[in-house]
Parts: C-alpha cells; structure tokens; sequence
C-alpha cells in the first residue's frame, strides 16, 4: 500500500469515530516525531501491538480486501508475567464493498460488535480440525446471548448494535454490503490477541502491508514504533 492511502484511511477512520461519539486513549493521536521522545513507560503499546492497524493482506487492493483497526488494549501470550491481562479490545472499520476474507484462530474466542453505521455480513464455518479445511457442518451460533444452529455457509447479518461470538475452529468471513450507507464501525472484545501466529487463513495471505512511502505518515502503524528513548 502507499503511505498516503494508508494516511487517508486513518484520517477516514478517525471521522468515523468522531461521528459516533467513540474517543480514543491519548496516545492514539501521537505523530511521529512525538514516538520519537517516548521513553520505556510506553513499552505495554510497542510489545503488544497496540495501536493503527492497515491491511490489505498483501495483495494491493485494499478498496475490496480490506481492513483498518485499532488495538486498544491486549495482553501478551508470550510475555505472561509482564502482562497478565487475558484479554483484548479493538475497533474497526471497514467500508462498503470491502471484505475481511476467511479465516480462524486456533486459540482465540472474540465477540464482534456492529457499533454503528452499515450492516455487517458474516459467513461462518467449522473448521476441520484434521486438514482445517471448511466443514459442511451445522455451525452453532451465539448471537446477543441466543443460540441457534445453522447450515455451513449460512450468512449471519449484524445490524448496528447487534453481535456475535465466533469460537476457535470457527472460519469466518465478512463484508460490508454495498448500500449506500458508507462504513461499519466495528468492535471486538477478545481474549489477548497474537496477530503474528493465530490467524489461519482459508487462502494464503499476509497479514500487513508492504509500504511504499510517497509520503511521510500521518500516524505510525503498530508494526512501526521507533525503540523507547533511554
């Protein structure tokens, strides 16, 4: 992706949560030049990947598979005893006619959340668990505290307020429909989170982008924080 597309997704981002009241912990607004003098009491956001987040899964076309975040909090799997929190908080946007593609994670259970804006659109499966390939089996749903079983493939609509829990095993896809009412603002409340090794994906992706720098950033994405000024 280029930088000032990364730059204009953020600033796009940013509009959307000002539009819905959802306010952002203060270091989330820090430029560059500001990570710059950020000593080790800032070391909790750098090890855990907290922070912006753009992806279009390595492929360059970010406008249909797409996904922008925001990790707000998590712990940390491999650094238990400096980080004991067990669980994780994003927010997430994804306009209309983009597509978080399939996939699942072998060690985490999330509940997404529709906070506002367009429909959401899940498809879901189980996941063979000796190929880890779909199954054409009925998936059990957990949707706002009811549950129901529905045939494999069966897609799940998330209207604003609405959520959903998605299990391990749990192969999952969804897109924003393309109906005119822009992007979905999208919550997760998770276990801790480990984008580096939990994600399985149906087809083969990268999970961040390769930059090409037209511009210098607007923000810095989690994968880019300078080392803690001594």
């Amino acid at each position: 992706m280029k930088r000032s597309e990364i730059n204009a997704v953020i600033k796009k981002f940013e509009k959307l949560m000002d539009e819905h009241g959802f306010l952002l912990p203060p270091f989330l607004s820090f430029t560059p030049e500001e990570w710059q003098t950020k000593g080790h009491e800032y070391d909790e956001i750098r090890e855990n990947m907290l922070g912006w987040d753009v992806t279009d899964y390595g492929l360059g076309n970010f406008d249909t598979l797409g996904l922008a975040l925001i990790t707000i909090r998590n712990g940390n799997t491999n650094m238990k005893e400096k980080y004991t929190k067990t669980y994780a908080e994003k927010i997430m946007m994804c306009d209309e006619g983009q597509v978080s593609p399939m996939h699942f994670h072998w060690n985490k259970m999330e509940d997404i959340i529709n906070r506002g804006g367009n429909d959401i659109e899940f498809k879901l499966y189980n996941a063979t668990r000796d190929t880890e390939q779909l199954a054409d089996t009925d998936v059990e749903i957990c949707q706002d505290g009811r549950r129901y079983t529905v045939p494999a493939g069966t897609v799940i609509t998330l209207h604003p307020g609405e959520s959903l829990s998605l299990y391990p095993y749990y192969y999952h896809e969804f897109v924003i429909p393309k109906n005119g009412k822009g992007p979905a603002l999208i919550g997760e409340v998770s276990m801790c989170n480990d984008d580096n090794t939990d994600n399985r994906f149906l087809e083969f992706l990268g999970r961040f982008p390769v930059i090409e720098e037209d511009e210098a950033p607007y923000r810095l994405l989690c994968t880019e924080y300078p080392a803690a000024k001594d």
